[in-house]
């Protein structure tokens, strides 16, 4: 598959401040690639100097095997959706979307003919005499897709579409996105500081965290294999466990520490490891299932119990909290003490100094 977007070496500077560190990231022509990471990351420093809005310090930035350094925004054949949503409130939707294209000297008709396609594949027929006051979050965010579909371009860029849009709207809108992405068998770079919306929309996620790459692969890869602590905590939702540990003397078990004063707790490891050294479990909350406390390997107090209805959330612990998640409904009640079932084979295990995988 043809390479649409390829970064080499990019580093951005803020005069002392090390915004983006070698950043090298491949992206195949017609793939949805999520940037997430908590703020300041930068991500969206990423996007924008992808969209020519900052200028790169170092480094090759090519689209479509264009070399990009240098070339002004207008230049560039990449469209950006904002969180915004960026709209003339002055001009009907029709004039929002045939607006580039008049700029670009394409006759009236032409571009009107564009503008009613584009407004059939998301939704927007009905709309197109409306103004922007006139019309809901979701359909003003499916306004400025629109605008950007229309330009028929290299690439689409999205920053954090969706943030301003309620819980349920964000549902809805992120499959809208992710399916107008497989009709038009476009290249997406998706912007978000929510894992769920990059889990779910995108084919390739790249996580960061203070201006470098922490890790890149399909969402599954990254929740299966996070190269890292930090990696593992952020993606998934509840987020992973972590529980400090010492290796047993025989290196065949791990001695759980849940906090002061509370007794270690011993689980076999996943495999041998160095008698006496000190590491981090990770479990995820499916992972663990309650049991009856006699004679589990496990056993913690219940401090907490939330019920969605299709699911259950245990809290254990007092200093170390402890999260299990149970699909359904569970008939354990705070203040009860359970055992825990864990298979070695999905805890993850970290150092605990540099939060590496090991």
């Amino acid at each position: 598959m043809t390479l649409q977007i390829e970064l080499s070496g990019v580093n951005k500077y803020y005069g002392a401040f090390h915004a983006l560190k070698n950043i090298n990231l491949s992206i195949k022509k017609g793939t949805f690639v999520a940037l997430v990471g908590p703020s300041g990351c930068g991500k969206s420093t990423l996007l924008r100097s992808l969209a020519g809005l900052e200028s790169i310090s170092a480094g090759d930035m090519r689209i479509a095997g264009t070399l990009m350094n240098g070339v002004p925004p207008r230049k560039r054949d990449v469209a950006m959706v904002f969180q915004s949503y960026a709209l003339y409130p002055h001009m009907t939707v029709e004039e929002n979307l045939t607006y580039s294209l008049r700029m670009r000297g394409v006759a009236k008709a032409e571009a009107r003919k564009a503008a009613e396609e584009v407004a059939a594949t998301t939704g927007l027929s009905k709309l197109m005499k409306r103004y922007p006051r006139e019309l809901s979050g979701g359909q003003r965010q499916r306004v400025a897709m629109s605008r950007a579909i229309i330009r028929n371009p290299q690439a689409f860029l999205f920053d954090e579409p969706l943030s301003n849009l309620d819980a349920a709207l964000r549902v809805h809108m992120r499959k809208e996105i992710r399916a107008l992405h497989d009709r038009l068998h476009a290249t997406s770079v998706y912007v978000t500081h929510d894992q769920i919306e990059a889990m779910t929309m995108a084919d390739h996620v790249v996580v960061m965290r203070d201006g470098v790459i922490e890790q890149q692969g399909t969402p599954l890869e990254l929740y299966d294999h996070p190269v890292n602590r930090f990696v593992a905590g952020f993606i998934g939702s509840p987020a992973m466990n972590f529980i400090p540990a010492t290796v047993s003397p025989d290196g065949a078990s791990l001695q759980l520490r849940f906090g002061d004063g509370e007794p270690l707790q011993s689980i076999r490891s996943p495999a041998p490891l160095q008698p006496g050294k000190h590491l981090i479990v990770g479990i995820r909350p499916e992972h663990i299932s309650p049991a009856t406390a006699t004679g589990a390997a496990l056993t913690l107090p219940v401090s907490a119990v939330e019920t969605t209805g299709s699911a259950t959330f245990l809290t254990l612990g007092t200093s170390t909290e402890l999260v299990i998640a149970i699909q359904g409904r569970s008939p354990v009640k705070a203040g009860e003490v359970i055992g825990l079932d864990v298979d070695p084979s999905d805890m993850h295990l970290f150092d605990e100094e540099t939060g590496a995988g090991l």
